[in-house]
């Protein structure tokens, strides 16, 4: 269970430090097509749909990477 916290982190870590240094990364996250903006008066309601699916597909990809890797190293 700690490993699992210390990589949580680390991935976290990773992630702001990313964010800082490179704030314009995730520039495209909300403006693709498909996400949805609608607007009138005061209410404002936006749903990314395109955006988690690339969100999920990359994620999905990554986490199967990397319980591949650790497979191939454990033997």
């Amino acid at each position: 269970m700690a490993k699992l916290f210390i990589l949580t982190g680390l991935i976290f870590l990773g992630t702001g430090v990313l964010l800082y240094f490179l704030p314009g990364l995730f520039s495209w996250f909300g403006k693709l097509p498909g996400d949805i903006r609608i607007a009138s008066g005061n209410t404002f309601v936006f749903i990314p749909l395109t955006s988690m699916v690339v969100l999920s597909l990359a994620l999905t990809v990554i986490v199967n990477l990397l319980g591949w890797l650790i497979t191939l190293f454990s033997r």
